[in-house]
């Protein structure tokens, strides 16, 4: 089992945060991962030429993200 607290700062780290996860895990063996949050995301080579080759593609034949994702369902069962 796993828990994930996202924090804006790390100044937010307070002892409500750590008696969460005492409560959670009790006595039970645990790893505290602390990992600072990127905020400047860039695309790299490969994500820009996807994008641009979506580009190019026919609009005819767009979907929706719903649609895509209806079909993902259907197809994977997800």
């Amino acid at each position: 089992m796993y828990t994930t607290y996202h924090l804006t700062s790390a100044q937010e780290v307070n002892t409500d945060i750590l008696d969460a996860i005492k409560a959670t895990f009790k006595s039970k063996a645990i790893t505290i991962i602390v990992e600072e949050t990127e905020v400047d995301f860039e695309l790299s080579a490969e994500m820009k030429t996807i994008l641009e080759e979506r580009l190019q593609e026919d609009e005819s034949t767009y979907l929706t993200g719903e649609e895509s994702i209806k079909q993902l369902n259907e197809k994977y069962g997800l």
